[in-house]
């Protein structure tokens, strides 16, 4: 017997798991023998190792089915027309999240070379940039040259039928190219505008080159982490990109929800450091509060113990007890009971006196188990506690599987590519995984009929190099 598992939206195909006599059958041919269409599968996991779908399953196999976030139609930005001229990172992030959510997004490229991202490897895939690849899929690429006049044309009739215009050249080049904010609105009053940058489209740090390490370090967020005593260190992803993306779409919703009530769109300025003092949060709060500047705690809480990190025998845990009650669970699903009699621990505040005391105490209690059994034992006694996972555990994680974390597309030259999926579900209007990243200029001859230029008006659009 081979057992199926069926994450995610495959649920509705049937029961979530089931028995089923398929010991000599491929994959692809379960899935098929139980109703599941073949493009609703993104991904196969035997035994918790990913496979293709031509292996031979053996008795005995656990077979896992991902539900791949292809086609759909109809997400909640369905109908909403994005004329993209970003690149890099925190830009192309923007856009990503609308075209995820249905938005048709247009990315306008420079011939011949492209978002500098696609030059970004390695890795790559079979000679496809990997970067390029995680963050561009859902999108049209067009290639024109924004500095020949027929580039500008086309560049002005997607403006025209555009809901929003999306850039992130540095602060003043879209006015050079005689694209000024003031003309745009004047072509589409209607148009949101979004301008994302470093530091913003006026004031002193207007000029300044920015990159996410830049950024990192100057919005304070390095300053932050690391080790006590220790060097700044960057967080590990280009979360200054990211959050600055993450916050210019949430704009981009906001200002076309106003549209509703004005008739109007706006201009928006997103920038990477707004993004990083926003996240400053707590410790912000700290500052402001008493006038302290918070230095680096390493992986432990200044205000809640026990809150950290902890060693055990095969890896790492965290544990967070941010009340009486759960650091008694705590106590008692790892055999330290006589630490609720100590006066020392009896709450909060004397836990953080005594951290020096109680921390130990406990590190050598987890280090003598593996980091499933002490994560079994604590999620047993309702303590919030997880497992520190390397990304290969992380794409094996049930929970990541089950919510459909992981997406696939197919991809002419890199084949198929999986990227991490769309975060949130939507129960009506969800989000999906569409057209694979875009080949340089793929869409231009298409985008440019749907402009209303003729056949032979496209073929001169090509011999000039204004395309």
């Amino acid at each position: 017997m081979i057992s199926v598992l069926l994450h995610g939206e495959l649920q509705q195909f049937g029961a979530k798991r089931r028995e089923v006599a398929a010991a000599g059958r491929t994959a692809q041919q379960i899935v098929v023998s139980l109703g599941i269409p073949a493009a609703e599968a993104a991904a196969f996991i035997v035994n918790g190792e990913q496979v293709d779908a031509d292996v031979v399953l053996r008795d005995g196999d656990t077979l896992e089915l991902l539900p791949a976030m292809t086609g759909g139609e109809g997400g909640a930005l369905d109908g909403i027309r994005v004329v993209d001229l970003t690149g890099a990172l925190a830009g192309p992030y923007c856009t990503l999240m609308l075209a995820d959510h249905g938005a048709d997004v247009v990315k306008i490229e420079m011939p011949g070379a492209g978002d500098e991202s696609r030059q970004w490897a390695p890795p790559h895939i079979n000679g496809v940039s990997a970067y390029f690849l995680a963050i561009n899929r859902n999108k049209r690429s067009v290639t024109s040259d924004l500095k020949h006049p027929d580039g500008k044309r086309i560049l002005e009739r997607l403006i025209e039928r555009a809901d929003v215009v999306v850039e992130n050249f540095s602060p003043g080049v879209l006015s050079r190219l005689a694209f000024p904010d003031d003309r745009i609105r004047a072509m589409n009053r209607r148009a949101v505008i979004c301008h994302v940058s470093g530091f913003g489209q006026d004031g002193p740090g207007r000029a300044w080159a920015a990159y996410d390490l830049v950024v990192q370090g100057m919005g304070g967020v390095m300053s932050l982490t690391g080790q006590p005593g220790g060097d700044p260190v960057m967080v590990g992803v280009p979360q200054a990109d990211m959050v600055a993306g993450m916050f210019a779409a949430f704009a981009i919703v906001a200002a076309l929800e106003a549209r509703h009530r004005t008739g109007e769109g706006q201009v928006i300025d997103a920038t990477m450091i707004g993004g990083q003092v926003a996240l400053l949060s707590r410790q912000a709060a700290r500052y402001f509060a008493d006038g302290t500047v918070p230095r680096p705690e390493g992986n432990v809480h200044a205000s809640i113990v026990p809150y950290q990190t902890f060693r055990a025998a095969d890896g790492f845990v965290n544990i967070c007890c941010a009340n009486n009650a759960l650091f008694e669970r705590l106590c008692r699903a790892i055999d330290l009971e006589d630490l609720l009699d100590d006066s020392r621990f009896a709450d909060n505040g004397s836990r953080v006196k005594h951290r020096d005391v109680l921390v130990p105490l406990i590190a050598a209690r987890v280090h003598r188990m593996t980091k499933s059994e002490m994560v079994r034992k604590l999620r047993e006694a309702n303590v919030p506690v997880g497992p520190i996972h390397d990304l290969a555990e992380v794409f094996n994680d049930p929970v990541v599987r089950h919510l459909g974390l992981i997406a696939e597309v197919d991809h002419p030259v890199a084949g198929r590519v999986r990227a991490p999926g769309i975060p949130v579900r939507m129960s009506e209007t969800p989000g999906s995984v569409r057209r694979a990243p875009p080949l340089l200029g793929e869409h231009t001859d298409e985008v440019l009929r749907e402009l209303g230029y003729a056949p032979d008006d496209i073929k001169k659009l090509h011999a000039d190099g204004a395309v």
